[in-house]
């Protein structure tokens, strides 16, 4: 019998990257799973194909999406037993002084108020012995000029990761973070210039970029029967940058 037969799980930002990794791996663990995604349409539909998963559309910036998300996570799993937040944006990179109030709001809204929000929901109907994993980044350690709302929204995650183990951990409930290095993602490409990277691998004790399934695979450990006694943690699955 697979590790996560009888489990549900949802997560956030499935449809590419890291989110598609987790969606993939945690289908294949046997979890049912219910996955979201903004944009990308295409790429939601083909990975609910191939996994059994269902896609959900939702702007995780956006109350109202939120909770018709959870509603439909409800009513689509067999029980919620797994929660991981992966969903995130990294735009408006600027230094701080040309940063706008808008921008502030939207980040702060997808990377941290929707993770709380998901937290709070996840608290109320989770099944006992359940697991939340929140994905933030090791930017919070290693902070970079025109990463103010990244590293600030994915920090107050970090705290709130903290907290809810505190809480939550009376039922079995885990919650942890996995921070990412640098994972080649189409969001890392976009950001970073080819120098960049090669500068990343050199930095890097296993001398690669991450790949989506390294992190999936973390996530996976923490989600699984063999995580039951890891709560609480940041989790740096950066393949040693910066060690």
């Amino acid at each position: 019998m697979s590790v996560l037969s009888g489990k549900g799980a949802l997560v956030t930002g499935g449809s590419r990257g890291i989110g598609k990794a987790i969606v993939e791996r945690l289908t294949s663990d046997g979890a049912e799973v219910v996955f979201c995604y903004q944009n990308s349409s295409e790429a939601a539909e083909r990975l609910a194909k191939e996994t059994g998963a269902h896609a959900v559309r939702a702007d995780l910036g956006d109350k109202e999406d939120l909770r018709r998300l959870f509603a439909e996570a409800e009513a689509r799993l067999p029980g919620v037993d797994i929660l991981v937040n992966n969903a995130a944006t990294a735009e408006a990179q600027k230094p701080i002084a040309d940063l706008t109030d808008e921008e502030y709001e939207r980040v702060f809204a997808v990377n941290a108020r929707s993770v709380f929000l998901a937290i709070q929901w996840a608290g109320r109907v989770m099944r006992d012995g359940g697991r939340i994993v929140n994905i933030s980044s090791l930017n919070t350690q290693v902070p970079a000029p025109t990463l103010a709302l990244y590293v600030g929204s994915k920090g107050a995650v970090e705290q709130f990761t903290k907290v809810a183990a505190r809480e939550l951990g009376e039922r079995g409930i885990t919650v942890n973070v996995v921070s990412s290095g640098a994972t080649d993602t189409d969001m890392l490409r976009g950001a970073n210039p080819p120098e960049a990277l090669e500068l990343s691998v050199t930095y890097t004790a296993l001398r690669r970029l991450g790949r989506p399934d390294d992190l999936a695979a973390v996530v996976a450990f923490l989600a699984g029967p063999d995580g039951r006694w890891v709560t609480g943690q940041n989790i740096l699955a950066t393949g040693g940058l910066f060690v």
